[in-house]
Formats: structure tokens, sequence, C-alpha cells
């Protein structure tokens, strides 16, 4: 039983570490190198994320600098970019690219707290989606007389509160992106 509840809570640990993930490539004005982790360029043939054939650096609070280590590949990164539904446009000098974040309007702040809203609540779902799968082995373990009723009691009791915990952390990881959204 000891085993499902720390298998449990291990799973819970990881989709909040997959939603902070998420939220961390949201746009909220600033530059952050994250914003460009889900673009892959063509390099050879093979897929490849910018930061794995560039250096990013932030200079400025809404400027992103690219820096190709093979100048080569300069066009076909800013190409990726372009492409990419972020939105963003980077300059090109012919050494560097440089993305300037525009500062984000009302409306645009608006959606983006929807869609991290639409986030949390996945995050939710997947957290009550390990909570019943855990229930089920625990019921299991109970059906092969491995454990007692009083212990399956004792465990569904702590997945509830590993649950309740985890969602609360959830609500609380939402609300602090909410707030950075909104700031001006």
């Amino acid at each position: 039983m000891q085993d499902t509840i720390k298998h449990t809570e291990e799973k819970m640990q990881k989709s909040i570490a997959s939603l902070e993930h998420d939220f961390k490539a949201i746009r909220a004005g600033r530059a952050n190198p994250a914003v460009l982790e889900k673009i892959t360029v063509d390099y050879y043939g093979v897929p490849t994320k910018i930061d794995q054939m560039a250096a990013i650096s932030v200079p400025e609070a809404r400027m992103l600098v690219i820096q190709p280590w093979d100048m080569s590949t300069l066009s076909t990164i800013e190409k990726a970019i372009l492409v990419s539904d972020l939105g963003l446009n980077p300059n090109n000098d012919g050494k560097v690219l440089r993305i300037n974040f525009p500062p984000l309007n009302e409306e645009r702040r608006r959606d983006i707290v929807k869609d991290i809203n639409k986030h949390a609540e996945e995050g939710k779902v997947a957290i009550r989606s390990i909570r019943r799968d855990a229930n089920e082995k625990l019921k299991s373990l109970k059906k092969e007389s491995k454990i007692s009723e009083d212990d399956l009691k004792v465990g569904e009791d702590k997945v509830q509160k590993l649950t309740d915990k985890y969602c609360k952390q959830v609500d609380e990881i939402a609300k602090v992106k909410e707030k950075e959204i909104m700031e001006i």
C-alpha cells in the first residue's frame, strides 16, 4: 500500500512539474528564453531545438538575442520563429537575431489568463485521474486480500489528501502566473 501511495505522489509531482514547464513557455510580455523551447529547426535533416544550436541571452527586459554557433543556420532559425504560433518577429542583422517583445494589451492579457486557467484545469484533471488509478489499485489489493478494509480506507484517505494538496498547488501556480500576466 505504501508503494502505491509513494508512486501516486511521484506522479502528482510530475504533473505539477509539467504544468510549471508549460507556464514558462507562455509569453508574458517579458523576454524569456523558455518561449522558444517548443520551436524546432531543421538542422541538416534533424529537428533540433534552438537552444541546442545557439546562445540565447536576455540583454534587456523585453528583448531576446539569439546567436547561432553555425552562422549558416541564422536564416533557418529566423524562419522557424516566424512560422511558429508565438507571433514573434525576429530582426536579423546578419550575425544575431533580436526579438523584441511588445507590451501586451489588455485583451491579449485576458486571453492569456483564460489559457492559463485552461492549463490549470487540465493539470487538476490529470491529478484526479492519478487519484482514480491509485484508488483502483488499492481496491484491487483489497480484493486480492493483500490489505484489510481498514488499510483500504486509510489508503484512500491518504490519496485524497495528496490530491487536495496538489490541486491547491495547481491553483497557487496559476494564480502567480495570472498575476505576472496582468501586471503592467
